[in-house]
């Protein structure tokens, strides 16, 4: 079978070989004792990169989101998230089932910021009138997963914080690729991560670790994350396995993430010269590209060029109706992208596969 062109998502990247010798080699203890010198390694390392004190490795993103809405929101507080943010749309509802948290959705615009008159509404409460979840927690997402991969601005996120703190409520910032973010605005990952009291990222995306999330924050916030990891079922005892890996993603792989923009870019520009797709946002600010189908150009709809790319060997996913998410990483070369541009144009220019 010819090699598979992998678009679906980011989480697919496979460990690089000096990862696997690193986990081999990791020097190892019992993290849920603090004595994995190896996750101590990676947690000072991560907190350092994020501007915070501390740092907690977790086994993924959802976990890490989750602690974090528990450690700042007590039961029946309030989470004012993004209608279409992944901790809202993805994660299974667990502040709420978990911990009894109200999540408050507001509507993001089209650039994957929540306007912030509608934040401050949504932050501003009767304390004495019972019938109110009091709003304890602001969560935002950059960069913005269903609005098009578009990374929220150092100016935004800073003033998103002094609302909150104006409103005395925490700001946790899902920053699950803050370095993709990072790089396509030009400034350090710690400068996004300034005004949030808590922050995640994902090792097991583009920075291509195999497993795991890390949570930075204040010391006495990750204090209190450990022990929700714990009650959640996350405390891993040889980690350093783990960590290992995520060590070699920071070291080598934030490097290299403006190859997988480069290839997001290359992969629009082919796109937008296939008849019968157009590019929804364009262009890419991330590693994320974003299309749908015209149905008035085409016989074809999102379901059928799905699978007929899926049967030449390009793997695709549809995120939110109709629209279609590309997701370039370490396992998509140029040739790859230029081999997914001629595919998707052949398929649209043959005869869509009967659903039988």
């Amino acid at each position: 079978m010819n090699h598979v062109i992998e678009l679906r998502s980011d989480t697919f990247t496979l460990p690089t070989p000096r990862m696997l010798r690193a986990a081999a080699e990791a020097p190892l203890g019992d993290d849920v004792y603090g004595e994995d010198p190896t996750v101590t390694q990676l947690e000072e390392t991560a907190a350092k990169m994020l501007g915070k004190p501390a740092a907690v490795l977790m086994p993924s993103g959802t976990m890490a989101n989750l602690t974090a809405l528990l450690t700042h929101s007590p039961r029946g507080g309030k989470a004012v998230v993004g209608a279409e943010s992944d901790i809202y749309v993805y994660e299974a509802g667990g502040a709420s089932v978990v911990g009894g948290i109200v999540y408050e959705p507001v509507s993001a615009a089209e650039d994957g910021t929540l306007p912030l008159d509608a934040v401050a509404a949504a932050c501003t409460v009767d304390a004495d009138d019972p019938q109110f979840a009091l709003p304890a927690v602001l969560s935002l997402e950059t960069p913005h997963n269903r609005r098009g991969g578009i990374p929220l601005s150092p100016d935004y996120l800073a003033a998103a914080g002094a609302l909150a703190r104006e409103h005395k409520v925490a700001f946790h910032l899902d920053g699950a690729r803050i370095f993709n973010a990072a790089l396509a605005l030009g400034v350090p990952a710690a400068t996004l991560a300034a005004p949030a009291d808590t922050v995640q990222f994902c090792l097991s995306k583009g920075l291509s670790a195999p497993i795991g999330s890390v949570l930075a924050g204040d010391e006495a916030s990750i204090a209190t994350a450990r022990r929700y990891r714990k009650m959640l079922g996350g405390g891993m005892r040889q980690a350093g396995i783990i960590a290992a890996c995520g060590i070699v993603a920071l070291e080598e792989m934030d490097d290299r993430l403006a190859t997988d923009h480069a290839h997001a870019a290359r992969l629009a520009e082919g796109l937008a010269g296939v008849s019968g797709l157009r590019l929804d946002p364009e262009p890419p600010r991330t590693n994320m590209v974003f299309f749908t189908v015209d149905t008035d150009a085409t016989r074809h709809t999102t379901e059928s060029l799905i699978e007929g790319a899926r049967s030449r060997g390009v793997h695709l996913a549809e995120l939110g109706p109709g629209r279609l998410r590309a997701v370039t990483h370490s396992g998509v070369t140029a040739d790859d992208i230029d081999r997914a541009v001629e595919t998707l144009a052949a398929v649209l220019a043959a005869a869509p596969i009967p659903a039988w």
